[in-house]
């Protein structure tokens, strides 16, 4: 399937690049998710959607996470809804590509996902919410080289200085420019695994989608590197799912989007993570007042999709070290003072 450019367009704005030749230009493409995808060229391989899309099971692979995806919609927009079949959500995939010289050479940035519900009953397609699943070749970088780098050889685990600065601002120049607004009605919404090494408390407070709240006993560099990003975080457990998720948003989530946007999210997100970490996701008991989430789980189902754990870590890596070699060291000094210079 071909890509489909939305726009090319350039950020002229205050705090942009004042010391390269041109200022920051995002481009978006948007790609269906659905049986026939195929990954291009620069899509990280290590991204959830990518990840199916190989091998000779592709399409099996495809086609029962969306099914997986409608169903689970369906069992939380349960009301006049009697036999679970109203409902289905169509992916998009949208990439941002970021050119720095305007030579025709891009850097792909980001690509998230976006929900489309449909409502077979009225006939209705029903904008969803942007982000979901979060992709990015800077953060293999800071994650997989310049972490790793950074505590070679050390007694002790340290983080860099301004670690996920640069990151945190390219995604909030990205949010905040006129090309973002003109394509997405609101602010991005990012689910995540919890971490494995965060303990988890339930509390008191229960939404009628998200479910049961919990709180983490403390903060996680996963946690520190989304703030940077200007996002905050929440912990909660929706009905019928064995663990809480991290909702990564701006604003106010439980009051800034409706009950069909939120259902959106999590039966695209819960279905990605039973595939990817059913330890936590499809675990045979539920989380409990006090969690605390484990890979090394043993009591867990599996499903019919099947990836290889190991790969997807030595591709982080290899992806790291595209982006140092493409993107870091080339525009190291323009990246730098640009980043230095942003504000909001």
């Amino acid at each position: 399937m071909k890509a489909i450019i939305l726009e090319d367009s350039r950020i002229n704005e205050k705090n942009g690049l004042e010391n390269t030749q041109d200022d920051l230009t995002f481009t978006l493409k948007s790609i269906n998710f659905d049986e026939n995808y195929i990954p291009s060229n620069s899509t990280r391989t290590t991204t959830n959607f990518a990840n199916l899309a190989r091998g000779e099971s592709r399409q099996e692979n495809l086609r029962n996470a969306i099914n997986m995806i409608n169903n689970r919609f369906n069992s939380l927009a349960n009301w006049d809804n009697p036999n679970n079949n109203r409902y289905s959500v169509e992916l998009e995939i949208v990439s941002v590509d970021l050119d720095l010289d305007s030579s025709g050479r891009t850097f792909p940035l980001i690509e998230i996902l976006k929900t489309h519900i449909i409502d077979h009953k009225t006939g209705k397609h029903i904008e969803g919410i942007v982000g979901n699943n979060f992709s990015s070749y800077v953060r293999d970088y800071d994650f997989s080289v310049q972490l790793l780098e950074h505590n070679k050889d050390k007694d002790h685990f340290s983080i860099p200085e301004g670690f996920g600065e640069l990151h945190g601002n390219l995604f909030k120049c990205f949010v905040k420019s006129e090309s973002y607004k003109k394509h997405f009605m609101k602010p991005p919404v990012i689910c995540l695994s919890v971490s494995e090494n965060r303990t988890y408390h339930r509390t008191g407070n229960h939404h009628p989608i998200l479910g049961f709240e919990y709180r983490s006993d403390k903060s996680s560099l996963t946690v520190q590197y989304f703030k940077k990003m200007g996002l905050q975080v929440r912990y909660f457990m929706p009905s019928n799912s064995v663990a809480p998720f991290a909702f990564y948003f701006f604003g106010d989530l439980l009051a800034d989007y409706s009950n069909l946007e939120l259902i959106s999210t999590i039966s695209t997100m819960e279905t990605f993570q039973k595939i990817y970490r059913p330890e936590i996701y499809n675990a045979n008991s539920v989380a409990g007042a006090r969690y605390q989430p484990s890979l090394k789980n043993r009591d867990y189902s599996t499903t019919k999709i099947i990836y290889n754990r190991e790969e997807r870590a030595q591709l982080g890596i290899e992806q790291g070290k595209f982006t140092e070699k493409h993107f870091i060291k080339p525009y190291k000094s323009a990246l730098e003072q640009w980043s230095a210079n942003f504000t909001l």
